[in-house]
Protein backbone atom coordinates (compact mmCIF):
# COMPACT_ATOMS: atom_id res chain seq x y z
CA UNK A 1 0.00 0.00 0.00
CA UNK A 2 2.81 2.92 0.75
CA UNK A 3 3.82 2.22 -2.85
CA UNK A 4 0.71 2.97 -4.42
CA UNK A 5 0.22 6.30 -1.88
CA UNK A 6 3.98 7.08 -2.71
CA UNK A 7 3.09 6.67 -6.54
CA UNK A 8 0.11 9.01 -5.93
CA UNK A 9 2.08 11.42 -4.10
CA UNK A 10 4.28 11.83 -7.57
CA UNK A 11 1.28 12.14 -9.87
CA UNK A 12 -0.26 15.01 -7.41
CA UNK A 13 2.93 16.79 -7.06
CA UNK A 14 3.59 16.80 -10.39
CA UNK A 15 0.42 18.19 -11.30
CA UNK A 16 1.30 20.90 -8.75
CA UNK A 17 3.89 22.43 -10.21
CA UNK A 18 2.95 22.94 -13.30
CA UNK A 19 -0.75 24.47 -11.98
CA UNK A 20 1.49 26.42 -9.51
CA UNK A 21 3.87 28.36 -12.32
CA UNK A 22 0.69 29.20 -14.64
CA UNK A 23 -1.24 30.75 -11.59
CA UNK A 24 1.73 33.23 -10.04
CA UNK A 25 2.96 34.66 -12.94
CA UNK A 26 1.49 37.83 -12.25
CA UNK A 27 1.26 37.60 -8.37
CA UNK A 28 3.40 37.59 -5.69
CA UNK A 29 5.32 34.04 -5.02
CA UNK A 30 4.48 34.35 -0.98
CA UNK A 31 0.85 35.64 -1.81
CA UNK A 32 0.49 32.88 -3.58
CA UNK A 33 1.48 30.46 -1.46
CA UNK A 34 -0.55 32.13 0.95
CA UNK A 35 -3.47 31.71 -0.87
CA UNK A 36 -2.52 28.22 -2.11
CA UNK A 37 -2.00 26.93 1.86
CA UNK A 38 -5.74 28.02 2.47
CA UNK A 39 -6.77 25.47 -0.04
CA UNK A 40 -4.81 22.68 1.08
CA UNK A 41 -5.51 23.18 4.84
CA UNK A 42 -9.29 22.68 3.65
CA UNK A 43 -8.59 20.21 1.96
CA UNK A 44 -6.68 18.26 5.11
CA UNK A 45 -9.36 19.10 7.32
CA UNK A 46 -12.26 17.63 4.63
CA UNK A 47 -10.25 14.32 4.56
CA UNK A 48 -9.91 14.28 8.32
CA UNK A 49 -13.40 14.42 8.87
CA UNK A 50 -14.24 12.17 6.02
CA UNK A 51 -12.38 9.37 7.68
CA UNK A 52 -12.79 9.95 10.88
CA UNK A 53 -9.68 10.70 12.32
CA UNK A 54 -10.03 14.03 14.27
CA UNK A 55 -8.24 14.14 17.69
CA UNK A 56 -8.19 17.12 20.00
CA UNK A 57 -4.78 18.51 20.14
CA UNK A 58 -4.25 18.10 24.20
CA UNK A 59 -5.00 14.02 23.48
CA UNK A 60 -1.55 14.34 21.44
CA UNK A 61 1.94 13.73 23.14
CA UNK A 62 3.71 17.16 23.01
CA UNK A 63 6.72 15.66 20.98
CA UNK A 64 4.54 14.47 18.69
CA UNK A 65 3.12 17.87 18.18
CA UNK A 66 6.52 19.62 18.23
CA UNK A 67 7.93 17.41 15.77
CA UNK A 68 4.60 18.65 13.94
CA UNK A 69 5.19 22.51 14.25
CA UNK A 70 9.25 21.99 13.17
CA UNK A 71 8.11 20.10 10.00
CA UNK A 72 5.59 22.50 9.28
CA UNK A 73 7.99 25.35 9.65
CA UNK A 74 10.06 23.55 7.19
CA UNK A 75 7.41 23.32 5.18
CA UNK A 76 6.74 26.29 5.02
CA UNK A 77 10.52 27.54 4.35
CA UNK A 78 10.66 25.34 1.29
CA UNK A 79 7.48 26.69 -0.32
CA UNK A 80 8.26 29.74 0.26
CA UNK A 81 11.56 28.96 -1.55
CA UNK A 82 10.57 26.38 -4.67
CA UNK A 83 7.17 29.28 -5.93
CA UNK A 84 9.86 31.85 -5.76
CA UNK A 85 12.24 30.18 -7.73
CA UNK A 86 9.23 28.60 -10.22
CA UNK A 87 8.35 32.21 -10.32
CA UNK A 88 12.40 32.93 -11.41
CA UNK A 89 13.20 30.48 -13.39
CA UNK A 90 12.16 26.91 -16.00
CA UNK A 91 10.12 24.70 -14.02
CA UNK A 92 12.39 22.21 -16.31
CA UNK A 93 15.24 23.84 -14.33
CA UNK A 94 13.98 24.50 -10.70
CA UNK A 95 12.42 21.29 -10.22
CA UNK A 96 15.43 19.09 -10.33
CA UNK A 97 17.55 21.20 -8.29
CA UNK A 98 14.19 20.76 -5.44
CA UNK A 99 14.15 17.44 -6.45
CA UNK A 100 17.73 16.58 -4.74
CA UNK A 101 16.70 16.78 -1.78
CA UNK A 102 16.33 13.12 -1.95
CA UNK A 103 20.12 12.43 -1.22
CA UNK A 104 20.30 14.61 1.62
CA UNK A 105 16.91 12.94 2.89
CA UNK A 106 18.63 9.59 2.55
CA UNK A 107 21.62 10.44 4.43
CA UNK A 108 19.46 12.10 7.45
CA UNK A 109 17.23 8.88 7.09
CA UNK A 110 20.12 6.65 7.66
CA UNK A 111 21.30 8.66 10.55
CA UNK A 112 17.79 9.83 12.34
CA UNK A 113 15.95 6.92 11.68
CA UNK A 114 18.64 4.20 11.73
CA UNK A 115 17.67 2.86 8.13
CA UNK A 116 20.09 1.17 6.61
CA UNK A 117 22.75 2.26 3.60
CA UNK A 118 23.41 -0.49 1.32
CA UNK A 119 25.22 -0.87 -2.01
CA UNK A 120 21.80 -0.15 -4.04
CA UNK A 121 21.72 2.92 -2.05
CA UNK A 122 24.70 4.54 -2.50
CA UNK A 123 24.33 4.12 -6.45
CA UNK A 124 20.87 5.26 -6.58
CA UNK A 125 22.26 8.11 -4.91
CA UNK A 126 25.18 8.93 -6.80
CA UNK A 127 22.47 8.22 -10.07
CA UNK A 128 20.01 10.94 -8.68
CA UNK A 129 23.06 13.22 -7.80
CA UNK A 130 25.08 12.97 -11.47
CA UNK A 131 21.56 13.57 -12.77
CA UNK A 132 20.61 16.53 -11.31
CA UNK A 133 23.89 18.24 -11.69
CA UNK A 134 23.37 17.41 -15.57
CA UNK A 135 20.05 18.48 -15.48
CA UNK A 136 21.18 22.60 -14.15
CA UNK A 137 21.58 24.44 -17.45
CA UNK A 138 23.36 27.71 -16.89
CA UNK A 139 21.50 31.08 -18.11
CA UNK A 140 23.64 33.24 -20.84
CA UNK A 141 23.17 36.33 -18.92
CA UNK A 142 25.10 36.98 -16.12
CA UNK A 143 24.69 38.73 -12.90
CA UNK A 144 22.72 37.90 -9.54
CA UNK A 145 19.55 38.22 -10.51
CA UNK A 146 20.29 35.37 -13.36
CA UNK A 147 21.11 32.92 -10.46
CA UNK A 148 18.89 33.80 -8.17
CA UNK A 149 16.23 30.91 -8.69
CA UNK A 150 19.18 28.33 -8.45
CA UNK A 151 19.74 29.85 -4.55
CA UNK A 152 15.62 29.72 -4.17
CA UNK A 153 15.77 26.39 -5.51
CA UNK A 154 18.41 24.89 -3.10
CA UNK A 155 16.87 26.17 -0.45
CA UNK A 156 13.76 24.75 -1.22
CA UNK A 157 15.41 21.19 -1.47
CA UNK A 158 17.35 21.28 1.95
CA UNK A 159 14.44 22.24 3.89
CA UNK A 160 12.33 19.88 2.30
CA UNK A 161 14.76 17.60 3.38
CA UNK A 162 14.32 18.36 6.81
CA UNK A 163 10.53 18.30 6.09
CA UNK A 164 10.45 14.39 5.59
CA UNK A 165 12.61 13.81 8.19
CA UNK A 166 10.93 15.94 11.37
CA UNK A 167 7.25 14.54 9.61
CA UNK A 168 8.41 10.59 9.64
CA UNK A 169 9.19 10.97 13.20
CA UNK A 170 5.83 13.07 14.17
CA UNK A 171 3.31 11.30 12.49
CA UNK A 172 4.46 8.16 13.73
CA UNK A 173 1.94 8.74 17.43
CA UNK A 174 -0.81 10.19 15.14
CA UNK A 175 -3.18 9.60 12.22
CA UNK A 176 -1.18 10.61 9.24
CA UNK A 177 -4.41 12.50 7.75
CA UNK A 178 -4.70 14.45 11.18
CA UNK A 179 -0.98 15.37 11.24
CA UNK A 180 -1.21 16.85 7.72
CA UNK A 181 -4.04 18.42 8.97
CA UNK A 182 -2.07 20.05 11.68
CA UNK A 183 1.17 20.72 9.83
CA UNK A 184 -1.06 22.42 6.75
CA UNK A 185 -2.06 24.92 9.62
CA UNK A 186 1.40 26.02 10.62
CA UNK A 187 2.45 26.24 7.58
CA UNK A 188 -0.68 28.99 6.37
CA UNK A 189 0.42 30.90 9.95
CA UNK A 190 4.22 30.85 8.29
CA UNK A 191 3.07 31.98 5.20
CA UNK A 192 0.81 34.45 5.81
CA UNK A 193 3.12 36.07 8.68
CA UNK A 194 6.20 36.67 5.35
CA UNK A 195 2.67 38.33 3.45
CA UNK A 196 1.80 40.63 5.97
CA UNK A 197 6.00 41.43 7.22
CA UNK A 198 6.73 41.95 3.01
CA UNK A 199 3.41 43.95 2.71
CA UNK A 200 1.86 42.15 -0.84
CA UNK A 201 -1.70 41.81 0.67
CA UNK A 202 -2.96 44.67 -1.21
CA UNK A 203 -1.88 42.22 -4.44
CA UNK A 204 -4.92 40.49 -3.88
CA UNK A 205 -7.04 42.68 -5.48
CA UNK A 206 -5.57 42.98 -8.78
CA UNK A 207 -6.18 38.99 -8.95
CA UNK A 208 -7.53 37.99 -11.62
CA UNK A 209 -10.43 34.83 -11.71
CA UNK A 210 -7.96 32.59 -13.86
CA UNK A 211 -5.29 33.65 -11.02
CA UNK A 212 -7.47 32.44 -8.35
CA UNK A 213 -8.51 29.39 -10.06
CA UNK A 214 -4.94 27.90 -10.72
CA UNK A 215 -4.42 28.85 -7.31
CA UNK A 216 -7.10 26.42 -5.68
CA UNK A 217 -6.21 23.72 -8.47
CA UNK A 218 -2.46 24.10 -7.23
CA UNK A 219 -3.78 23.93 -3.59
CA UNK A 220 -6.43 20.70 -4.12
CA UNK A 221 -3.52 18.97 -6.15
CA UNK A 222 -0.94 19.68 -3.06
CA UNK A 223 -3.45 18.50 -0.55
CA UNK A 224 -4.09 15.06 -2.71
CA UNK A 225 -0.11 14.94 -2.79
CA UNK A 226 0.40 15.56 0.99
CA UNK A 227 -2.34 13.08 2.13
CA UNK A 228 -1.07 10.26 -0.27
CA UNK A 229 2.83 11.23 0.78
CA UNK A 230 2.34 11.31 4.56
CA UNK A 231 0.10 7.95 4.94
CA UNK A 232 3.32 6.91 2.61
CA UNK A 233 5.85 8.10 4.99
CA UNK A 234 4.00 6.24 7.97
CA UNK A 235 3.68 2.85 6.75
CA UNK A 236 7.24 2.78 4.65
CA UNK A 237 10.87 3.96 4.85
CA UNK A 238 11.49 7.89 4.31
CA UNK A 239 14.86 6.62 2.48
CA UNK A 240 12.67 4.88 -0.34
CA UNK A 241 9.12 6.54 -0.25
CA UNK A 242 11.30 9.95 -0.34
CA UNK A 243 12.94 8.95 -3.70
CA UNK A 244 9.41 7.60 -5.40
CA UNK A 245 7.61 11.25 -4.49
CA UNK A 246 10.30 12.66 -6.25
CA UNK A 247 9.77 10.85 -9.76
CA UNK A 248 6.66 13.62 -9.90
CA UNK A 249 10.20 15.62 -11.78
CA UNK A 250 9.15 13.19 -14.62
CA UNK A 251 5.18 14.29 -14.32
CA UNK A 252 6.28 17.84 -14.02
CA UNK A 253 8.50 18.15 -17.07
CA UNK A 254 6.01 16.05 -18.95
CA UNK A 255 3.68 18.90 -18.74
CA UNK A 256 6.04 21.56 -18.58
CA UNK A 257 7.11 20.60 -22.29
CA UNK A 258 3.18 20.66 -23.53
CA UNK A 259 1.51 22.86 -21.69
CA UNK A 260 4.73 25.83 -21.20
CA UNK A 261 6.88 25.24 -24.28
CA UNK A 262 9.88 23.99 -22.04
CA UNK A 263 12.13 22.11 -23.67
CA UNK A 264 15.02 20.00 -22.28
CA UNK A 265 19.01 19.64 -24.16
CA UNK A 266 20.29 16.12 -24.55
CA UNK A 267 22.15 16.68 -21.94
CA UNK A 268 19.39 17.29 -19.52
CA UNK A 269 17.40 14.50 -21.18
CA UNK A 270 20.22 12.08 -19.98
CA UNK A 271 19.85 13.27 -16.72
CA UNK A 272 16.49 13.05 -16.72
CA UNK A 273 17.15 9.47 -17.30
CA UNK A 274 19.85 8.61 -14.33
CA UNK A 275 17.24 10.06 -11.92
CA UNK A 276 14.66 8.22 -12.72
CA UNK A 277 16.99 4.67 -13.08
CA UNK A 278 18.54 6.06 -9.26
CA UNK A 279 14.98 5.90 -7.91
CA UNK A 280 13.64 2.85 -9.61
CA UNK A 281 16.76 0.93 -7.84
CA UNK A 282 15.50 2.21 -4.85
CA UNK A 283 11.48 0.22 -5.16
Amino acid sequence: MWLAYACGSAFFAGITAILAKVGIKKIDSNLATAIRTIVVLMFAWIMVWLTGSYTPVRSIETRTLIYLALSGIATGASWLCYFRALQLGDVNKVTPIDKSSTILTMILAVIFLNEGLNEKKIIAMVLIGVGTMLMITRKKSGGTKSRAWLIYALLSAVFASLTSILAKVGIDGVNSNLGTAYRTGVVLVMAWVVVFVTKKQKQVRSMTFRDGMFLILSGIATGASWLCYYRALQLGEASVVVPIDKLSIVVTIVFSSVFLNERLQPKAFFGLIMIVGGTLLLI
